[in-house]
């Protein structure tokens, strides 16, 4: 758990930063941002390419991906649903469940309460030797099909703020030819895989979408086309061959590449990308204090804010927990709830959400109170992973891959 101590610190340190950074750059905070957004999602396309790598499908029994998309889509439906609501109820003026301008400024402040941060999640998982486990392997799935329809639920939010528009349907067809590019070349195509490579491809990925948003900036400026980088660096790990001997998910092969000193290169160096990676993500968060006032809005003290805060936080969170009631038949009770506890952790794609909102003018208590609750639970992502790591503390892992029946767990003292 030194690992994660030590992002988590990183985290922090990232996040204070974020809130005298603008003191200290003046006037140049746009570029100095927009440097760190970039540099955030390279190290987030390069961990992604790496779990898309390691990746795998069984394309002649689907039915299990149909529920884990199902499970996935209460994971980001659920706590959406619970922080609007407690928007309109608790946070908007009286009579909000009446006004369609409410419901939209609740609907699209809401939704940052949804998406799993991918990159953290899988980052401190690993961090805490985590990443031969079936909660590993199942947050994996549920965490990327959590983002996607994060991607596809905003599309009509935004065509709530803005109207139709075909910007929206073109990222639609886009991540579809993503998809299908995934499960067409599943681990066929052949290139180099060393850490120095696959920082360049994350690299490439963040400038086609660059290019794609600056491009489209200059055909429409009020809506131009943002693809997130998680889904087509997910798809190009997904697509890249595996060497002979070097499968992820065998036993042997992974224990001989431990070994070898290119796979400590290769260790250290994701090691690293992943330490800068939580920094960025940090150093990514909005201030805490911006937005501009809503007049119309209850004008509320800091104390009445920290509990609004703690309630959202809580409610949030358990939106997040209805994989604990599902895999009954593969996991034990305690993996269960350590993967739901493992979906809590939240950050650079919330972030962007909340950038979305103020883009289109919300602000206020509600505003402040969601920004103070991204905050709350980046700052608690360690905690979440050390419960994790308690939970799954004595649960026997069976080598193979999944169990098809509920493990055992080990009592003190007790045997294999």
């Amino acid at each position: 758990m030194q690992k994660v101590a030590l992002y988590s610190a990183l985290l922090i340190a990232g996040l204070v930063g974020s809130q005298f950074l603008p003191g200290l750059v003046g006037s140049e905070i746009g570029g100095v941002q927009k440097a760190i957004s970039i540099l955030t999602m390279i190290a987030l396309a390069f961990i992604m390419i790496h779990v898309g790598y390691e990746f795998e499908i069984d394309k002649s029994n689907l039915r299990p991906v149909a529920w884990d998309y199902v499970v996935a889509m209460t994971a980001a439906a659920f706590p959406w649903i619970f922080a609007t609501l407690y928007f309109l109820w608790v946070l908007l003026p009286p009579g909000s469940f009446d006004s369609w301008a409410a419901w939209k400024e609740a609907l699209l402040t809401g939704r940052f309460a949804a998406p799993t941060s991918a990159g953290v999640l899988f980052s401190m998982l690993a961090a805490a030797g985590l990443s031969a486990t079936w909660v590993f392997r199942k947050a994996r799935i549920l965490a990327i099909f959590d983002d996607l329809d994060t991607v596809l639920l905003m599309i009509p939010l935004k065509m709530m703020m803005v109207g139709l528009a075909w910007q929206l349907g073109l990222v639609v067809v886009f991540m579809v030819l993503l998809l299908w590019l995934a499960w067409q070349f599943l681990h066929k195509v052949a290139l180099p895989i060393t850490w120095s490579w696959v920082l360049g491809y994350a690299a490439a990925v963040v400038a086609l979408c660059e290019v794609v948003y600056q491009g489209s900036k200059m055909v429409d400026s009020t809506l131009p086309i943002h693809l997130e980088v998680l889904l087509p660096a997910f798809v190009l790990g997904c697509m890249m061959k595996r060497p002979a001997g070097t499968d992820p998910h065998c036993d042997d092969a992974r224990e001989g590449h431990q070994e070898g000193p290119e796979s400590e290169t290769e260790q250290r160096a994701s090691t690293v990308i992943s330490a800068v990676f939580m920094v960025l993500v940090g150093l990514s968060m909005p201030a805490f204090f911006g937005g501009k006032a809503n007049s119309t809005g209850p004008q509320l003290t800091w104390s009445e804010i920290a509990g609004h805060v703690l309630v959202v936080t809580l409610i949030i969170n358990l939106g997040k927990m209805f994989p604990a009631f599902c895999y009954r038949r593969e996991a034990h009770w305690r993996e269960r709830l350590a993967l739901a506890i493992g979906m809590w952790p939240r950050g650079e794609v919330g972030a962007g959400v909340l950038a979305v909102s103020l883009s289109y003018g919300i602000g206020g208590s509600i505003v402040t109170v969601a920004v103070l609750s991204l905050a709350l639970n980046l700052l608690l992502t360690g905690v979440f992973i050390y419960m994790v790591k308690r939970l799954l503390a004595g649960v026997v892992q069976p080598k193979g891959g999944e169990t098809t029946e509920p493990v055992r767990i080990l009592q003190p003292g007790q045997q294999l």
